[in-house]
């Protein structure tokens, strides 16, 4: 079956034509089916769904939880519904993997009343990234998704981590929105909301301003001055910066502590899986986290570490998956379709 997966961004589009798991060079039709990415299925969508209107419209109503990619992913369904007709086009959606979350971990202790009139949870992000690397981290090493305990790391511009139990997201870092959680490349992460609410008191701060300055002027950014690239942030951290080395410091300092809540929720830590861009190329990253969490049976090889390229097993309980959100669309979409 030859699947076109489309991935749309906030400021672009990357395609990609599958056929039963290969990458086909030229991505031209024709296809038997096409594969929508959305980040945010809302409250009600919580698996994979063929596409119409009736359903983007429900997808409409939803687009503020992730108001940067699901407008572009719902211009991209209309076009393709109306390109390829009798092609069935399926939404794939990031929170899915985390539907499975148990109500103690997606629920915020809030009013019952609020929880139930606006449908407020944990909803989580980066699924498909963290659904394909905790089956490929399981092949690696040679044992069933199902018999095993795993804390799967996406690291890139936006980070999560995901607690991983028998093959199905048990808890995650991200929550009712992607703000939540670790510190990332623009955005705060998790931050006291009275801290929040004694700026928008004591010192004026619009919530406009404050949403601005949370999702893109913090994190590794503010931090360290920089863009918050971590390619940069890494060159400034070598170069002896010291607003770099603090940024660097408090990176890692999220991410250990976050992943020991992790590892806790999955009930113990088989292994510990990087993807995502900086998962997957910052050997020095990986190096501190692992040696944070040295106390859950966590050993790293650095030999392997520096070397690692692809797909890899880094030392005992670690390893490193490519972050492929596209073969786990195409997996969803032949399974539905099926």
């Amino acid at each position: 079956m030859r699947v076109l997966v489309v991935n749309p961004g906030s400021s672009s589009l990357k395609t990609s034509l599958l056929d039963d798991g290969q990458l086909v060079e030229h991505a031209e039709g024709p296809y038997d089916a096409i594969g929508v990415r959305f980040v945010h299925g809302g409250p009600d969508h919580t698996a994979p769904v063929l596409v119409d209107e009736g359903v983007l419209d429900a997808l409409e109503e939803v687009s503020d939880l992730a108001p940067l990619h699901n407008p572009p992913a719902l211009r991209a369904a209309r076009d393709l519904l109306a390109q390829h007709a009798g092609v069935p086009v399926v939404a794939c959606f990031d929170t899915t993997f985390h539907a499975t979350i148990p109500a103690a971990a997606s629920t915020y202790a809030l009013p019952r009343e609020w929880n139930e009139r606006w449908r407020l949870r944990r909803y989580g992000f980066h699924g498909l990234s963290h659904a394909w690397a905790s089956r490929r981290a399981a092949e690696l090493v040679g044992r069933r998704p199902e018999d095993l305990r795993m804390v799967t790391c996406h690291l890139g511009g936006g980070a999560s981590l995901c607690a991983v139990r028998a093959g199905r997201s048990v808890d995650t870092t991200m929550g009712f929105t992607p703000l939540e959680g670790l510190v990332m490349q623009t955005r705060s992460g998790s931050v006291d909301p009275g801290l929040m609410l004694h700026l928008m008191r004591r010192e004026g701060v619009s919530a406009d301003e404050l949403y601005d300055v949370l999702d893109r002027e913090s994190g590794l950014k503010g931090l360290s001055g920089t863009s918050g690239d971590f390619q940069e942030v890494r060159r400034a951290r070598e170069a002896g910066d010291p607003a770099a080395e603090l940024a660097f410091e408090v990176y890692v300092h999220r991410l250990v502590r976050e992943a020991g809540g992790m590892a806790a929720a999955a009930g113990g830590l088989d292994v510990l899986v990087f993807t995502g861009g900086i998962g997957e190329h910052a050997p020095e990253l990986r190096s501190a986290v692992a040696g944070g969490l040295a106390h859950l049976g966590v050993r790293i090889d650095e030999e392997r570490n520096r070397a690692a390229e692809g797909d890899a097993l880094l030392g005992e309980g670690v390893a490193v998956v490519e972050a492929r959100e596209d073969l786990e669309i195409e997996r969803q979409v032949r399974s539905f379709l099926a």
